[in-house]
């Protein structure tokens, strides 16, 4: 393909990695971040612009970042005639307001997990109170991006789901406005996504198994992620028993973009969790590295609706992130003291299947900048998980940075998962 000019508008840099990898492709690449504090991450990477908009005319493809009313700009733009990747705010609405998707999913006849949706935690604990029961505590709107906020109960009488709650009220009620009660689900954590190009989803579709916990053996505080595993595939039946069934929906909107469903399954059923309406993160860099089609063509070619299939590896691909303190918390003077400006140091100057995250670059050296403590995404490929997990740790062997912490087990729960899945039938179409 002919090099062509994108523009990528983001909310918190997070598409930042992918901007970078376009332009090694060689088109032309600007980048627009919205937060002030996040504004020097990618510099040394990317060329940046500090005014989105002025740069439309210029731009061949557009593409956005997240939902929290991106989708309205996409959408709009699309209408203009531009090429745009990015969402609605049906879309977005799907996302920020999990009571809503939910209700989506069930008019599109796929059944949903029992649920109550609350604006005030009085109400959510007399709920509590009168039905004792293990259930999956949800923020929804902005207050869902606070993914320590989320929590799982364990008591089947519900008293620690009570417990937590009450926490909430004192410390959050100002910041969580909405939530949800989900009751919870034993089985196997799942999603299943997709690229839509405006009409139809794009072949393959992505399975991917998301590591949420901060420490190995998946205990600790959530955190917004610290690795996922994933392959591509024909339609799987956990696929075509959610996602597919959004298609005519996401036709009417003329979606343009990736859209993945979580979901619990066990032997009696899937059940879907909440949408992700909008890149994943880390999830595209890892996807990324198992797309065999160039991204930036792939992009092109997705905005303008002539993408209904893609090359992609076989077999696995193993992303891990690696963090420095204060992560998964916000603490500015920490971050200063400990982990801002600190230098990656790689040992060997290979740098395969390293994508960044936080990250800047003065003088050829890669610096640790941002505010989260969110550095690096180290990806793995191969036939197998084992030895898609067995490349990435490798190359992690090669990076030092100061304080630098990650999970060393990602892929593990791999093996006890697929013997689940394979058995339940949820891997064929």
């Amino acid at each position: 393909m002919d090099k062509k000019k994108f523009l990528f508008v983001s909310l918190d840099a997070l598409i930042a990695d992918i901007a970078w990898q376009v332009v090694k492709e060689g088109h032309e690449v600007k980048l627009f971040i919205e937060s002030k504090e996040e504004r020097e991450i990618a510099d040394g990477f990317v060329s940046k612009t500090d005014d989105w908009v002025r740069e439309v005319p210029w731009a061949d493809v557009i593409v956005f970042d997240d939902v929290l009313g991106q989708g309205a700009k996409a959408h709009q733009l699309r209408q203009t005639g531009k090429l745009v990747v990015g969402g609605t705010p049906y879309t977005d609405q799907l996302e920020d307001d999990r009571a809503f998707g939910q209700q989506e999913l069930k008019k599109a006849g796929v059944p949903i997990i029992p649920q109550e949706n609350f604006h005030s935690f009085d109400d959510a604990l007399t709920y509590v109170r009168a039905n004792p029961n293990r259930y999956v505590i949800k923020p929804s709107g902005e207050a869902q991006n606070i993914k320590q906020l989320l929590f799982v109960g364990e008591d089947e009488d519900g008293k620690d789901v009570i417990q937590v709650l009450e926490d909430y009220q004192r410390a959050w009620a100002d910041r969580v406005k909405a939530f949800q009660l989900q009751r919870r689900i034993v089985g196997v954590e799942v999603a299943a996504g997709a690229f839509f190009n405006g009409k139809e989803f794009v072949l393959p579709v992505n399975i991917n198994f998301e590591h949420k916990k901060l420490y190995p053996g998946d205990i600790g505080p959530s955190t917004g992620e610290m690795g996922t595993t994933m392959f591509w595939s024909e339609p799987t039946r956990i696929f075509n028993a959610t996602l597919k069934k959004m298609e005519t929906r996401l036709r009417e909107e003329h979606y343009v973009g990736y859209i993945d469903v979580n979901c619990m399954v066990n032997s009696n059923g899937i059940y879907p969790l909440e949408f992700t309406s909008r890149f994943g993160y880390p999830t595209i860099s890892i996807q990324q590295e198992g797309m065999l089609t160039p991204i930036g063509e792939f992009f092109y070619r997705l905005a303008e609706g002539s993408l209904t299939t893609f090359k992609a590896r076989s077999g696995f691909q193993v992303g891990v992130r690696i963090m420095v303190p204060p992560f998964p918390y916000t603490d500015p003077e920490t971050f200063a003291k400990t982990s801002k400006d600190a230098v990656i140091i790689f040992k060997k100057p290979t740098r395969d299947g390293v994508h960044i995250e936080d990250v800047k670059q003065i003088n050829n050296e890669w610096v640790v900048t941002g505010t989260s403590g969110v550095v690096l995404i180290v990806v793995g490929t191969g036939t197998t998980m084992k030895a898609a997990q067995k490349q990435a740790y490798n190359r992690i062997e090669n990076i030092m940075i100061p304080n630098m912490y990650y999970r060393m087990d990602i892929g593990d729960r791999w093996f006890e998962d697929f013997d689940r899945l394979h058995t339940w039938g949820y891997l064929r179409p």
